[in-house]
C-alpha cells in the first residue's frame, strides 16, 4: 500500500460500565449501534417516534436491549450520557434541540462504530454516484479476497458488522446526514465525487452548509491517508483551495491533466500509481457514460492503493452488474426501452441521466422538492425530451419552470398512471426514462419502492 495501514485487530471486549447511550431511531443504523452498544457493556435504551421494524425488534430482544416506539419518552433520553441519531432526524427536530441545549453528544452510528474497529475504513461520499462508486469497489475488493464489509447507506449497518464480526476493511457509503454526526472517525481512504445542489431544506437552503457537511470526510486525514476526488468540480476544487488536506491527494479528470493521477486517453482508463499504472479499454468497462467513467476511475484509484492486483481490477470493473435503480434497463415493449432510474433524486442526477441517452426520451419526473433548480436540465430537456410526465401530489413548482418549454406536458398521480402515459407518448426508437429528480415520500415509501412499481407497471405494459 501507498499509505500507512492500520493495525487490524479485534473489538475490545466488553466492559462493565454505567454509561448511559440511548439510540434515535430504531431501523438499520439504530438497532445496530444499539447492539455494539450493549456489548460494549453499556446501559442502552432506543426510542422511535415510528414503529419499529419487526425484523430489527427481533435483533433487539435476542441481545436484550430495551425500546420504545410510536413517541419518545423524554426524561430517559434527556438523561443520556450520549445519544446515537439516526441519519434521517433532523436536528431540527425538538428531541435533538433538547439535547444539544444541555449539551449532550449526539453522534452518527459510523461515528460510534468507528471506535471499536482497527479495519481500513474507504469512505465514498458526493451528491451523486457514491452508490455506484461504493458498490464498485465492494466488488473488486471482495472478488479479489479481501476480508470487507460494505456498510453506510448500502450493506449492513457498520456497528452490527463491528459488534458480530471480524472485517479487515470495509467499504462505507457517506451521505451527508452521516457526516454531521461524524467528529474523531477517520477515513483512510476518502472519496468525494462531486458536489451539486442536493439536500438543501436540510441545510436552511444555504449550499454552503451543504457543502461543508460534505467536505466532513477529510477530518482527521493524516499525511498517511489518501484523498480521491473530482479534479474538475469547481465547488470540491475552491475547498480544496481552502483546507489544504494533510492526505495524499489523487485527482481523477477526464483528460490528462498536470497532478492528475487517472484520466482517460487513447479510449482508456489510465490510473497512476506511485507503484505503477494501470490502464484498461473503456469498450470493456461494465459501466457506461462519461459519469460511470468517474466511478470506475475512483474505484479503481481506492482499490490500487488497497494493493488490488491490476488483472483483478481489470476483471471486476468488467464484469460489475451495475446498481438496482441506477439507470437500469428494464424491459424494451415495443421498439421503446424503458429505464429505472429512481436513484436520481436530485437534479444533477437526472442531468447524467439524460446526457447518457442516445434517443428521445419521455422523462417523468417529480416527487418531493428539496429545493430543486431546473435550470440544469432544461437544455438537455429541450435537446432530448419528447415530452414531460409529472408524478407528484403538487407539481406546480415544476409547471411553473418547464411550461412553455416543451409542447407535451401532462401530469400522473400514481406510477400506473405516468407509465401508462409513457406508453401512449412514446415512439418506436424512443427511451422512457424514470429520472426524478426529486424525493420519494409523498407518494412512495423511499426510492426503492418507487422503482419496484415502475418496473413493475412496465412488466404488465
Amino acid at each position: 500500500m501507498e499509505h500507512k495501514e492500520k493495525e487490524i485487530g479485534k473489538c475490545p471486549e466488553a466492559t462493565v460500565t454505567n454509561k448511559k447511550v440511548v439510540i434515535l431511531g430504531g431501523g438499520e443504523s439504530g438497532s445496530g449501534a444499539a447492539i455494539l452498544a450493549k456489548k460494549q457493556g453499556f446501559d442502552v435504551f432506543v426510542s422511535d417516534a415510528s414503529l419499529i421494524r419487526e425484523e430489527y425488534k427481533v435483533l433487539l430482544r435476542k441481545y436484550g436491549v430495551a425500546w420504545e416506539e410510536g413517541g419518545h419518552t423524554l426524561s430517559l433520553i434527556l438523561g443520556a450520557d450520549e445519544v446515537i441519531k439516526s441519519p434521517g432526524i433532523p436536528d431540527k427536530a425538538s428531541v435533538v434541540r433538547q439535547l444539544k441545549a444541555q449539551a449532550t453528544p449526539v453522534i452518527s452510528e459510523i461515528e460510534f462504530a468507528g471506535r471499536y474497529t482497527q479495519a481500513q475504513m474507504i469512505c465514498i461520499t458526493g451528491s451523486n454516484g457514491k452508490t455506484t462508486t461504493t458498490m464498485l469497489t465492494y466488488h473488486i475488493l471482495k472478488d479479489a479476497g479481501l476480508n470487507v464489509g460494505l456498510a453506510g447507506n448500502v450493506g449492513s449497518s457498520l456497528a452490527l458488522q463491528v459488534a458480530e464480526q471480524n472485517f479487515d476493511y470495509y467499504v462505507i457509503e457517506l451521505s451527508s446526514f452521516q457526516l454531521d454526526g461524524m467528529y474523531d472517525f477517520k477515513a483512510d481512504i476518502a472519496i468525494l465525487l462531486n458536489i451539486t445542489p442536493d439536500h438543501l431544506d436540510r441545510y436552511d437552503y444555504k449550499m454552503q452548509n451543504y457543502i461543508d457537511s460534505k467536505m466532513r470526510i477529510l477530518q482527521n486525514q493524516t499525511e498517511a491517508d489518501a484523498f480521491i476526488y473530482w479534479n474538475d468540480d469547481p465547488v470540491v476544487s475552491k475547498e480544496i483551495e481552502k483546507l489544504r488536506p494533510k492526505a495524499m491527494l489523487y485527482p481523477f479528470s477526464e483528460e490528462k491533466k498536470t497532478g492528475v493521477r487517472a484520466y482517460q486517453a487513447h479510449h482508456q482508463i489510465v490510473i497512476e500509481t506511485l507503484k505503477d499504472t494501470f490502464t484498461m479499454e473503456e469498450e470493456l468497462l461494465a459501466l457506461t457514460g462519461t459519469h460511470n467513467l468517474y466511478n470506475s476511475m475512483a474505484a479503481g484509484i481506492a482499490a490500487k492503493l488497497t494493493g488490488i492486483k491490476n488483472e483483478n481490477i481489470r476483471r471486476s470493473l468488467h464484469d460489475f452488474q451495475g446498481v438496482e435503480h441506477r439507470l437500469e434497463k428494464v424491459a424494451i415493449v415495443k421498439g421503446v426501452e424503458y429505464i429505472n432510474d429512481s436513484k436520481a433524486t436530485n437534479v444533477n442526477s437526472c442531468w447524467y441521466a439524460l446526457k447518457s441517452m442516445k434517443t428521445k426520451v419521455v422523462l417523468i419526473l417529480g416527487g418531493t422538492d428539496k429545493g430543486n433548480d431546473y435550470a440544469e436540465i432544461a437544455a438537455l430537456v429541450k435537446e432530448k425530451c419528447r415530452a414531460l410526465i409529472f408524478m407528484g401530489i403538487d407539481n406546480s413548482k415544476l409547471h411553473d419552470f418547464f411550461d412553455g418549454k416543451l409542447a407535451c406536458i401532462s401530469d400522473a398521480g400514481s406510477m400506473q398512471e405516468a407509465v401508462s402515459q409513457a406508453y401512449r407518448v412514446a415512439a418506436p426508437g424512443d427511451t422512457v426514462l424514470l429520472s426524478p429528480c426529486c424525493a420519494s415520500f409523498d407518494l412512495f415509501k423511499n426510492y426503492e419502492d418507487r422503482g419496484k412499481q415502475f418496473k413493475e407497471c412496465v412488466g404488465n405494459l
